[in-house]
């Protein structure tokens, strides 16, 4: 029987009382082991945390923002279909991006400003986003490299959304969950999300009790032996 309803009350438990690490080593046990975004993807303020349905976006790096010769009616126009994938955001997904070099930012305010009126959880990106004092103004919780204004227009376009991506070998599919705090974001495959987020809320409760034997003046061995947690 799952400990939630439905993924608003899973998400409002692990904002409360899991974090990121805990739900990782629940999918080790479960033999996933490499779910991790790679640790240069960092949240733009130490204090955001994202959770949500992966909303994967395809993009792809251009040397012109409206070519005049192509054989790709795409390459005419600018951005490519990223209005397109950023209007089709649902509440509690995130958008998730790969597929550029790190050449240009991937995520700004403007579009971080139409994710909230959509009520979206958050933005990850495999590259820079910009206008960083601004996505900090709307507490919209946005990872990524870091703060880097060049812009995508003349350098990048959105090829396709919805679609399954990767990120340095971790498989992303929509309908996956993204979860990210400080250190680090981590893909939880949708099939076994009740088993991973089960293990890990029940992990956590185990680890208060741990915590508190510890502060009573039990070792680490028999902290371990009793409890199995440490």
């Amino acid at each position: 029987m799952n400990l939630w309803k439905d993924d608003k009350e899973l998400f409002d438990i692990a904002k409360k009382e899991l974090f990121v690490a805990l739900v990782g080593d629940i999918l080790d046990k479960l033999g996933l082991q490499h779910q991790f975004l790679p640790p240069t993807i960092k949240p733009l303020r130490d204090d955001f945390v994202v959770i949500g349905r992966a909303m994967p976006v395809l993009e792809a790096d251009v040397f012109e923002e409206t070519a005049e010769v192509t054989n790709n009616p795409m390459m005419k126009k600018p951005f490519g279909i990223m209005f397109e994938a950023l209007d089709s955001l649902q509440e509690n997904e995130v958008y998730i991006c790969s597929g550029s070099s790190p050449r240009y930012a991937l995520w700004g305010g403007l579009m971080s400003t139409r994710a909230i009126k959509l009520k979206a959880s958050g933005a990850v990106l495999h590259g820079w986003s910009r206008d960083t004092n601004e996505i900090l103004n709307l507490d919209f919780p946005t990872f990524s490299y870091g703060g880097y204004a060049q812009d995508q227009g003349p350098r990048g376009k959105v090829i396709d959304y919805r679609v399954p991506i990767e990120i340095e070998g971790v498989r992303i599919h929509p309908g996956d969950i993204i979860y990210g705090d400080r250190d680090g974001v981590l893909v939880v495959p949708e099939k076994v999300v009740a088993e991973a987020f089960t293990g890990a809320i029940e992990k956590a409760r185990g680890e208060k009790l741990v915590k508190q034997a510890l502060e009573n003046g039990m070792s680490t061995v028999d902290a371990f032996n009793k409890f199995g947690i440490m």
